[in-house]
Order: C-alpha cells, then sequence, then structure tokens
C-alpha cells in the first residue's frame, strides 16, 4: 500500500465547500468537505479543493490558515446560481481543471462535479474517487425515495459515475445500498466512510428554558426537508408547554417560495410568535444555538446521513428525527426517537414527553453526547485516506480506464 504523502484533487462545482452551510445550495455536503479536506491536510497530505468561482472578487488560488489550497473555475457566471442550472457549466469546468498541477488521485463531491472531473483524471491517467451526498429519483418516485433530478442528465449521469469510476465513498451504509441498486455500482468499489463532528465546536451548554424552553430545525429550507412538519409539531404541543422552534437556514436556490409557505403555516397555526427563521448560521452561532436547545427536529423526507443529528448529540440534544436514508446511522437509538409516521400529533407527543420529563431529558442528552464521542473528523478523514491508498495500490495509476458509452 502507497505510504507518505498523497495530493489530492477535490473536487466540488456546484457549491463551494468553505461557504457558510445553511445559505443558497450549501449543507452538509460543504460541511463534510471541508472538515475532511483541512483533517487531511493537517496530517500532511497535500489537498488542493477546486470549485466554480461564483464572485468576480475571488482570486483563482489562495492557501488557507489549515494549509488546504482553495481554487476557484471560471466555468458560468461569476455569481451564484441555483444548482439545476449548473449542468450547462459541466464542460467549462472540466476544462479549468487543466490548471491543476500533479495530483495522486481526484475525489468529486455530487454529480456535478463527478461529470466534469472523472473524464480530466481519466485524460491523465488518474484514479478517481466519487462521492454522492444525495441521489436523485425517477420524477414519479415518491419524494422519500430521493431528490428530484433538477436537471435533464442527473439521473444517467449519476449512473455512469457509480459504474465508471474507481471507487465510490458513501457517507451512510443506506447510501450505499442505494448506489448499488438504483445505480448498478459493482459492490466491491463502494466504501462507507460515516461523517464525523467537531466535538470541541459542538459542545454541550446549559438547556434554556427561560422565558420558554426552544427546539431546533437546521436545515436549507425546501419541501425535501420536511420543515411543515416541524411546524406542525410544534403547534400540536399545548400553549402551556409549548417551546419555541428556531428553524436556522436559508432557502434553497430557486425556493424562496418555501419559506413564504412556512411562514403562512405558522400564521394558519396561530404561532407566528413562537416560530423564528433564523436564516443561514456560521458554524459557530449553530454551535450556541444547539447547545442551549431542549430537542432537534429532523423531518426529513430523505437524507444520505444527516449530520445536523449528529451535531445535536455532540451537543447533548435528544434528536426527533424520520428515519429516512442514512438518518438511522446518524442518531442513537438511546438518546434519540425515530418516528416512521409524520402525524404531527405523534411527534408533538414524543416531544411532549422530552419537555415535560426531566429525567428522560438527562438520560437522553448523556447518551446522545456519548455516541457523538466516537465520530470524529480526524477519523473519518483518516478512513477517506486509507480507501484512497487501497486504491492506488490495487489499479496504479496507469491503468487502463473505462470510457463513457
Amino acid at each position: 500500500m502507497p505510504a507518505g504523502r498523497l495530493s489530492i484533487a477535490v473536487v466540488a462545482l456546484h457549491t463551494s465547500p468553505f461557504a457558510a452551510p445553511g445559505s443558497g445550495d450549501v449543507g452538509g455536503m460543504n460541511v463534510l468537505v471541508r472538515a475532511t479536506s483541512e483533517r487531511m491536510a493537517s496530517a500532511g497530505h497535500h489537498v488542493e479543493v477546486i470549485t466554480r468561482r461564483f464572485s468576480p472578487t475571488l482570486p483563482p488560488v489562495a492557501t488557507l490558515p489549515s494549509g488546504v489550497v482553495l481554487r476557484f473555475i471560471d466555468a458560468g457566471p461569476t455569481e451564484l446560481r441555483p444548482k439545476a442550472e449548473q449542468e450547462h457549466y459541466i464542460e467549462a469546468f472540466r476544462v479549468g481543471l487543466d490548471a491543476i498541477g500533479d495530483i495522486d488521485i481526484v475525489h468529486s463531491h455530487h454529480w456535478l462535479a463527478g461529470m466534469s472531473a472523472l473524464p480530466f483524471a481519466h485524460s491523465r491517467h488518474l484514479p478517481h474517487v466519487q462521492s454522492f451526498h444525495s441521489i436523485a429519483a425517477e420524477p414519479m418516485t415518491d419524494l422519500s425515495e430521493g431528490e428530484r433530478p433538477e436537471s435533464s442528465g442527473r439521473l444517467d449521469g449519476e449512473a455512469w459515475l457509480a459504474q465508471s469510476s474507481d471507487a465510490i465513498v458513501a457517507v451512510s451504509h443506506a447510501e450505499q445500498r442505494t448506489i448499488i441498486e438504483r445505480l448498478h455500482a459493482d459492490p466491491t468499489r463502494v466504501h462507507v466512510v460515516l461523517p464525523g463532528v467537531d466535538a470541541s465546536l459542538f459542545h454541550q451548554g446549559e438547556r434554556r428554558t427561560s422565558p420558554r424552553p426552544y427546539v431546533v430545525a437546521a436545515a436549507r429550507i425546501e419541501p425535501l426537508k420536511g420543515l411543515d412538519l416541524a411546524i406542525r409539531t410544534v403547534a400540536g404541543i399545548p400553549p402551556e408547554l409549548r417551546p419555541d422552534l428556531v428553524i436556522a437556514g436559508g432557502p434553497t436556490d430557486g425556493y424562496q417560495w418555501h419559506l413564504d409557505e412556512l411562514r403562512a403555516l405558522a400564521a394558519e397555526l396561530g404561532i407566528t410568535e413562537r416560530v423564528h427563521f433564523a436564516g443561514p448560521l456560521s458554524r459557530d452561532d449553530l454551535a450556541d444555538l444547539l447547545a442551549h436547545a431542549s430537542a432537534a427536529l429532523i423531518p426529513s423526507h430523505s437524507e444520505t446521513y444527516g449530520l445536523v443529528a449528529l451535531e445535536a448529540a455532540a451537543s447533548g440534544v435528544p434528536v426527533l428525527a424520520a428515519p429516512s436514508g442514512g438518518l438511522r446511522e446518524g442518531v442513537n437509538g438511546k438518546s434519540a426517537a425515530l418516528l416512521p409516521s409524520r402525524d404531527p400529533r405523534e411527534w408533538a407527543d414524543r416531544l411532549s414527553e422530552l419537555l415535560s420529563n426531566d429525567e428522560i431529558w438527562r438520560a437522553r442528552s448523556a447518551e446522545a453526547h456519548r455516541f457523538a464521542a466516537e465520530r470524529t473528523w480526524a477519523r473519518s478523514a483518516e478512513e477517506t485516506v486509507d480507501v484512497y491508498r487501497h486504491l492506488l495500490d490495487s489499479i496504479g495509476t496507469q491503468a487502463p480506464r473505462r470510457e463513457r458509452a
């Protein structure tokens, strides 16, 4: 197995891993890519993160304090654009990848990045690793089965990447199964590396109960995240016990209308003053918000993992979640409640139990914190590098490449 320092190209076309989570298309993928890239760099590897230029003021290349090199490629307009439009930028982005120097391996995150980076990797006779983070479902499929294919090439593109990449890194065993069953990937090439959490950032604090407790739903605002259920849950709790609900995150690009729908729902249910839309938060602000919360609500229709659940656990905060995809792996059954029903009354009953029984709350808080302590980003980064080394050892850098049909 190759030893020593690796030179790694980490590719994320549609969103910068160093942008603030909860804004536009910035979410858990960004957190994961940034955290693992920084830990790989701190372990002595050369890590270059390549993304699309979304502002004319950004420099072509910057070396960050962590040692990660951040490279911006001109592809499409130099402004934030919805993910659905960015299929049109794939070819220009691929051409821009030629500016990268000598590297050992290419790791793409999300299908858009892979569609540019896999041909680039093959042209350089380099191994290509793909991570999806979300996988599209057929348009007529129930929403709980996955995301909508925002652009025309996504369904075919994901299948091609799954079958043509040298290795795939999934963030959960649930995602691994989807990649094998829906995209027909070779099972021997699909590896699971569970995400971590920064326990120095997400930490336990004193739960706020005055003037009243609050619960948190941290997610991009789009229908997939099921935030309407979070609002209905809080509305279903008796007024004397009802907490505030803080929704941390902004609308996904193109989904401002859904924020308006959620505001209207809160007004219709008579709890406008109890529902607070905090907008996108910095990592520090989100950590502070969770540290003093009474619960985290994750009612998503589909999640490949559910990083917020692990961040809440590190904060000692019990979780109520839908058992969708990888969320089953992002929580501990002793500290979280997985609710298969989407009936707001059932969610309200479980949340009421937490809010009204301090003994139950403390027991679940302690279990959550113990569960999260085992999940570190250093461990995730090390396991990711293990995939790279295994791949380099098994195929070398001159192995024949499979061309797209």
